[in-house]
């Protein structure tokens, strides 16, 4: 089955057993977007998290007077958009195809059910979510000082 090598290849799932990676592959859809398709926009509600099967997606920010700031490009095997299956806010960045590319979406209903059913799934999960926004927290927080260090010489 394509999808369960997939999802045995990204970081979230790698500590799921096979058959509690099934159970996750029964709540996601696949997904094949164009280059330059919005997957998401900045201040759309969350409502699903995305798995990058193959190509690679542009996550970016609307800069008032500078336009499109590209955060980072993600490829194959990384995720996205997860922050909506945690929090009611709407999305904090715009996903972008940056070439053509195939996702496996998961929706939020349908995370929070399993995760409310399968409670070794929920702590292994959860577990790889708090450490990848801890590392994400900390890329922003070296980007946000590079910044501030150029600011300073203008």
């Amino acid at each position: 089955m394509r999808e369960k090598e997939v999802l045995s290849q990204v970081y979230l799932f790698r500590e799921l057993t096979p058959s509690e990676m099934d159970m996750v592959i029964t709540i996601s859809q696949e997904k094949r977007v164009k280059k330059d398709a919005v997957i998401f926009k900045e201040g759309d509600v969350g409502d699903a998290f995305y798995l990058i099967v193959s190509g690679s997606v542009r996550i970016s920010t609307l800069v008032p007077g500078v336009g499109e700031e590209a955060l980072t490009i993600l490829r194959e095997g990384e995720y996205f958009g997860e922050m909506a299956l945690i929090d009611d806010a709407p999305r904090s960045a715009s996903a972008i195809a940056h070439e053509d590319t195939i996702l496996l979406v998961i929706g939020k209903d349908d995370f929070r059910k399993l995760l409310a059913q399968e409670t070794v799934i929920a702590y292994k999960l959860l577990w790889i979510f708090t450490k990848t926004l801890s590392a994400r927290l900390r890329k922003t927080d070296e980007q946000l000082k590079s910044i501030f260090s150029i600011a300073k010489t203008f």
